[in-house]
């Protein structure tokens, strides 16, 4: 089995290095191959998504990504700054469902904003439609505005569209994954003012017909928002689209103590996928060796559950990262009193221990 190992900038390669050591003490056979991709890429290419690493993650059977992005480059043209690379590859590879679990582990509850009682057992699912909506619809750009009061002022304009076939896929993946776990699905959507969003509800609830035993519920995004911060255990699974699942996943992240251990895995309709942490490249942090690396470990868990067939190893991963969170080890982000602050590292070491 071959795997693309992107790595990325700012903190991308000090926390996937973590990743992929975990993946070589398993004991499996992996054709690991490395390439630049975002800033790296334009580096080294002169493209954030080069030609050699694109048809390096076509050709693999699973990617596992670092992050993109530097201040340095918000200067360049849209079309060649780093964040284009996970667009790109996203869309090539047809990336169409994104899967980000928040789950709060007993160790962290303290670590939470909320209060422990508010968010202890903490355990959902967001399915993020992740190639479409207003990210990648047409038209879009700057103008001269040709109508009403703004009339002939410069404008900057996005499209916001779902084709059926993208409503009815997603919907497919969060009913199957609700069927899975607690049997309930919320789709968020804002079908009180957008027409795009009225016929998602419109499509998922004809979708609901095919799993009657499973519950569905509607619910504006507004309001999602907010229940995610009042009652989050209410939810089981979530789906919504591109720009929801954006922010609702960021808003979730923090429920668990820190983005830091969110995994995220990013799948085809044949579950090959790409898999990253759901934190950015923090470039603010580069280098200094105290980045999170359990985001990127777990996101190599999922890899091998969803992609490679290799169930028993995830759990192998999974189990090594609440071991070494009962030992008391934290990264800055998790840090409390009374726990024993380490660096990327030095976290990384401690998960490969547990392992073995």
């Amino acid at each position: 089995m071959k795997i693309a190992i992107l790595p990325g900038d700012g903190i991308g390669p000090e926390i996937v290095a973590q990743a992929v050591k975990v993946l070589n003490a398993l004991g499996e056979t992996f054709e690991m191959e490395m390439a630049p991709v975002g800033g790296a890429g334009y580096e080294a290419h002169g493209h954030p998504l080069p030609e050699a690493t694109l048809k390096l993650a076509l050709d693999a059977d699973a990617v596992l990504f670092g992050a993109v992005g530097d201040w340095k480059y918000d200067t360049l043209e849209r079309a060649l700054r780093p964040e284009q690379a996970i667009l790109g590859l996203r869309k090539s590879l047809n990336l169409f469902a994104n899967l980000r679990p928040a789950i709060l582990y007993p160790e962290l509850a303290g670590a939470s904003t909320l209060k422990p009682e508010v968010v202890s057992g903490l355990d959902i699912l967001i399915v993020r439609e992740l190639t479409g909506d207003i990210y990648f619809g047409q038209p879009r750009g700057v103008r001269v505005c040709p109508d009403g009061p703004f009339k002939g002022e410069r404008e900057g304009y996005d499209t916001m569209r779902y084709a059926e076939t993208e409503i009815r896929r997603i919907a497919h993946v969060a009913f199957q994954a609700a069927r899975k776990r607690g049997k309930r699905l919320t789709s968020v959507d804002k079908a009180n003012v957008l027409e795009t969003f009225q016929f998602w509800k419109d499509i998922v609830t004809d979708v609901h017909q095919e799993y009657p035993d499973v519950a569905l519920d509607h619910m504006y995004v507004d309001n999602a928002a907010m229940q995610l911060v009042r009652a989050p255990k209410k939810f089981d699974v979530i789906v919504t689209g591109n720009m929801f699942g954006d922010i609702l996943s960021d808003a979730a992240a923090m429920l668990t103590g820190s983005i830091g251990m969110l995994p995220s895995a990013s799948l085809d309709a044949n579950n090959k996928g790409l898999y990253e942490p759901s934190h950015g490249s923090a470039p603010d942090i580069a280098g200094k060796g105290i980045a999170n690396p359990l985001a990127t470990i777990l996101s190599a868990a999922m890899m091998l559950r969803y992609s490679l067939d290799k169930a028993e190893q995830a759990d192998r991963i999974e189990s090594a990262v609440k071991k070494v969170l009962a030992q008391g080890l934290r990264t800055p982000d998790i840090y409390e009193a009374g726990t024993t602050k380490v660096g990327t590292a030095e976290m990384g070491q401690a998960v490969l221990n547990a392992l073995l």
